[in-house]
C-alpha cells in the first residue's frame, strides 16, 4: 500500500500541533495557581494588618491615656507619636506599622448630675459633689457631679512595609471622665 506523496508529514503536524496545546494549557494552568496563591497571600497581609490595628485600638482604649492626652495616646515605639510597630512574623523586625491617625478624639460630651449617681458604687462616689442649692446665684451648684460621660472616637491606620497596603479601622468608646478633662481635651460647643 502506497501513501500518497501530499499526506506524508500530516501526523507530524498534527502531533506538534496537539503538543502545542499541551503545552498552552499547562501554561495557562501555572499562571492560575501563582494568581491564587497572589490573592491568597494578599488577603493575609490584609487580616495581619486587621488584626494588628485592633489589637492597637484595643490597647488604646484600655487606657485612660487616650483622654488626657489624646495626641500622645501610645507609647512612642516607632518614632513617632501615636505610632506602634508591629512584628507578625516573630523575626525582630517592624511588618506592620499602626498610626492612630488622627489622634484620638472627643465627639460629645454629656454632664452626670448628681442625682443619678449610685454611692453605693466606688466609681460614682468619686465623682458626687456635695453643695447646697442657691437659687438665682451666680456660680452657684448646678447639680452637676465631677464627672461626665463622653464619646470618644479613635481611628487606627495599619500599613504593611512590604506592600504599603494600608486598612483603617474605626471605633468609638464610651468612657466616663473627670470635668477636668473634659476641659482640656474634650470641648463643649
Amino acid at each position: 500500500m502506497r501513501i500518497p506523496r501530499r499526506e506524508q508529514g500530516i501526523t507530524l503536524v498534527t502531533a506538534l500541533i496537539m503538543l502545542l496545546l499541551l503545552t498552552m494549557l499547562a501554561l495557562a494552568s501555572v499562571n492560575l495557581g501563582n494568581s491564587n496563591l497572589q490573592v491568597v497571600g494578599n488577603m493575609q497581609r490584609r487580616d495581619q494588618a486587621l488584626a494588628a490595628a485592633h489589637a492597637v485600638l484595643e490597647e488604646t482604649i484600655s487606657s485612660p491615656t487616650f483622654t488626657q492626652t489624646p495626641n500622645s495616646a501610645l507609647s512612642n515605639t516607632c518614632g513617632a507619636p501615636n505610632q506602634r510597630c508591629v512584628d507578625t512574623d516573630g523575626d525582630g523586625k517592624t511588618d506592620i506599622k499602626v498610626t492612630l491617625s488622627p489622634p484620638p478624639s472627643c465627639v460629645k460630651v454629656q454632664p452626670i448630675k448628681n442625682s443619678d449617681l449610685d454611692l453605693n458604687q466606688d466609681e460614682d462616689i468619686g465623682c458626687a459633689v456635695g453643695a447646697s442649692q442657691m437659687h438665682g446665684v451666680e456660680g452657684a451648684s448646678d447639680g452637676n457631679s465631677d464627672c461626665d460621660n463622653s464619646v470618644w472616637d479613635v481611628s487606627a491606620v495599619a500599613t504593611d512595609d512590604a506592600t504599603q497596603a494600608s486598612v483603617k479601622v474605626v471605633q468609638g468608646v464610651a468612657v466616663r471622665i473627670a470635668r477636668d478633662d473634659v476641659a482640656t481635651n474634650c470641648p463643649q460647643p
